[in-house]
């Protein structure tokens, strides 16, 4: 049986691949994620046939950010393909367009607050405002909320934080950088348990690698969800 608290990110190169893997799946998996690396090999099209044709649930991870205008109309365009979640930057004024461009449709919005690949380092890199990481987050989440976001993108790590927010009540959230007992980290650096993401307050928890490069991926995929605490 199938928990679509569990989303599988197809982390392939294109539809043919993507395809393959779900048919791998099979009724193991109920939620996909299709994420930028995808887009120029057909994530579109492997979006529309999961939604459409398969009956899956499907989260477009585009982290759309752009002047406001430009980000509204594309929401609007991929609003119409009737997909259940897609990402923008966390920053309010994104937000706030993307909440106008799907305006009708039911895609639930979700704002990414501080990807889950980085650190304290990076964000010196990046010239991000001093202080903890994890505050950063928390407050990134919050304006992103009050902006109109059905949602948030944020680590396991925060995902208690998150939950406690007054703003939180009745919103989504959906943590990557989870990884099954025993697995790989990759290039994840802030991550957790499926069982303690969901216990801490997530909603879905993200999967790739631990999944799709297993020998057998339905069988990672379940194994998955048996570490999930019951609902």
């Amino acid at each position: 049986m199938s928990d679509d608290r569990l989303i599988v990110a197809l982390d392939v190169p294109n539809v043919v691949q993507g395809l393959a893997l779900a048919d791998r799946l099979g009724d193991a998996v109920s939620f996909y994620k299709i994420g930028l690396g995808m887009l120029t090999g057909g994530g579109f099209a492997l979006a529309n046939e999961l939604k459409q044709e398969r009956g899956k649930r499907v989260f477009l991870d585009m982290k759309l950010f752009d002047i406001g205008a430009t980000v509204e109309a594309a929401v609007r365009g991929i609003a119409q393909y009737d997909l259940d979640f897609l990402t923008v930057h966390g920053d309010p004024q994104v937000v706030r367009a993307a909440a106008e461009g799907r305006r009708g449709s039911n895609t639930k919005i979700l704002a990414v607050t501080v990807l889950t690949s980085l650190d304290r380092a990076d964000l010196d890199a990046n010239l991000i405002v001093p202080g903890d990481i994890h505050e950063i987050t928390l407050e990134r989440a919050a304006r992103a909320l009050e902006a109109g976001a059905d949602g948030v993108i944020a680590s396991p790590q925060e995902a208690a934080m998150i939950r406690a927010l007054p703003q939180a009540a009745g919103r989504l959230i959906v943590t990557p950088g989870v990884r099954p007992a025993g697995a790989a980290l990759g290039d994840q650096k802030r991550v957790a348990t499926p069982a303690q993401a969901i216990g801490d307050g997530a909603d879905h928890i993200v999967v790739g690698r631990p999944v799709w490069q297993a020998a057998d991926p339905a069988a990672a995929a379940r194994a998955v969800i048996a570490e999930l605490p019951p609902r």
